[in-house]
């Protein structure tokens, strides 16, 4: 009797976990460079009185890598990558990738995030431009000239987050460590004056939503039923 009882609460937990990350996919469905996340569960079959009972692991989250569509903006210090690949900050909590590449240029001429990170050129370094050198334009090779003059190169890194992976802010994934720099691959490159949008699909999303609420809910009825049992059983046996 209590079998039923702990498979309904396994299936309760995972529907939960579940939950979480679709909610968190939909209220990120706008966020420029933001990418959903999906939780994957596996079997976990234990001996209870005796016989092998199956449960649901608590479950992993991971990133879905596809990439997001590119809108136009004109800025140009908006950035969308192209491929496989991600661009570098410098925040408080070590080295973040990301794929919102919305920068802006301070007083000093230091490349930063809306949130005022650094943005870190091939080598971990931030970027500084000339203030007084003109529009920056990107040219094909990563490096960011101004009137015709190089003055700094827009890094692109290779990182490939793992499971329970850790996010900063919204679009950002801590690396925990310094990311190897891409070089050289023709997969892979920038796009000026674009931003590359979440890559959530919304629809796809609040299906699901339905569709676990409605699984929920069926293991909630299948935990009540199992309780029930276990009261007339317990009720059978006082009354001899």
């Amino acid at each position: 009797m209590e079998t039923g009882l702990y498979v309904s609460l396994s299936a309760q937990m995972t529907r939960e976990a579940r939950l979480t990350t679709i909610a968190e996919n939909i209220a990120n469905s706008q966020t420029v460079g933001f990418k959903a996340g999906f939780v994957r569960f596996e079997e976990v079959v234990q001996e209870v009185s005796g016989e092998d009972v199956s449960f649901a692991s608590d479950g992993v989250e991971y990133l879905d890598p596809a990439s997001g569509g590119l809108e136009q903006t004109g800025n140009p210090l908006d950035f969308a990558v192209r491929g496989n690949a991600w661009f570098g900050i410098q925040t408080p909590a070590g080295t973040v990738v990301t794929r919102d590449g919305r920068f802006t240029m301070i007083d000093n001429g230091d490349l930063v995030t809306l949130s005022g990170y650094p943005v870190l050129d091939p080598g971990g370094a931030p970027i500084t431009l000339d203030p007084a050198g003109g529009v920056p334009e990107l040219g094909d090779d990563g490096f960011i000239r101004q009137n015709g003059r190089q003055v700094a190169a827009l890094g692109l890194f290779a990182f490939e987050p793992g499971p329970d992976f850790q996010r900063f802010g919204n679009s950002g994934i801590v690396v925990g460590g310094e990311p190897e720099p891409i070089v050289d691959n023709p997969d892979v490159g920038i796009v000026q004056a674009h931003v590359e949008l979440s890559n959530v699909d919304s629809l796809q999303e609040m299906t699901q939503l339905i569709m676990v609420q409605r699984s929920f809910e069926e293991a909630a009825s299948l935990m009540e039923t199992s309780e029930d049992s276990m009261k007339q059983l317990i009720r059978a046996l006082n009354s001899g």
